[in-house]
């Protein structure tokens, strides 16, 4: 009896020490994008260059509506990462920046990065900063320091008129210096947040287009000087 019962165990061992393969998917590894040259990047509506700025290779983006060749009204000003495809996922990056030399004293030196870019820059979802209300004397532009906008149906003056307050906040920021930007985005919401704080300073719970996926950009504004750096995926 106890000689068929070690035959029949031997006989399933290798049954019971195959265990069947994990369906559980592989993480898709980081896509890194050092931003040191102009490579890869599709330019629409901006002066672009690479630059070194405060020790750091990155891309530079101009924007002067004073320039007729990058001031097109129906144009954004972005550089779409052309091998980028983003959908949900975490997007990390480097940027600095502020209002070029030259601009009036309404412009504040916007900064950001679009996401989930359609139709060729026609259409994206956005986070952007602006620079010099971080540390604004006046509390209401610091209650405008950053911003959630999606183009072309949701600009920032339809979403201050139909939801003040909802879709910008204050968060700290130093005009031209490095800054951290993180953006975690999962079906139609997403969360910002500014040099490594453990909390969004911006959240937004309805993505304006919905669960879909494209490209991201390196976006600025009007009478912005900006520098971007080292953008990750994940």
């Amino acid at each position: 009896m106890h000689k068929i019962s070690l035959l029949l165990a031997l006989a399933l061992s290798p049954v019971l020490l195959a265990a069947p393969p994990s369906s559980k998917p592989k993480p898709t590894p980081p896509a890194t994008f050092r931003l040191d040259s102009l490579a890869g990047l599709d330019i629409i509506n901006v002066k672009a260059e690479p630059a070194t700025y405060r020790g750091k290779r990155s891309v530079r983006l101009l924007q002067s509506t004073a320039d007729p060749a990058s001031s097109d009204p129906q144009k954004e000003s972005i550089a779409i990462l052309k091998d980028s495809d983003f959908k949900d996922g975490t997007i990390e990056a480097e940027m600095a920046g502020g209002p070029r030399q030259g601009a009036t004293p309404d412009m504040r030196g916007f900064v950001g990065i679009a996401f989930r870019t359609q139709d060729h820059g026609g259409r994206f979802e956005c986070f952007y900063v602006r620079f010099t209300n971080g540390r604004a004397d006046d509390q209401l532009r610091r209650n405008h320091s950053v911003q959630y906008i999606s183009h072309p149906e949701f600009p920032w003056e339809r979403f201050r008129k139909e939801n003040p307050g909802v879709y910008e906040s204050y968060t700290d920021l130093e005009a031209g210096a490095w800054t951290k930007i993180k953006i975690v985005v999962a079906g139609s919401k997403a969360r910002l947040y500014i040099n490594g704080a453990d909390q969004p300073c911006l959240i937004v719970n309805d993505l304006k287009l919905g669960d879909s996926h494209g490209p991201i950009a390196l976006w600025i504004g009007d009478d912005t000087d900006a520098y971007f750096s080292n953008l990750t995926i994940k």
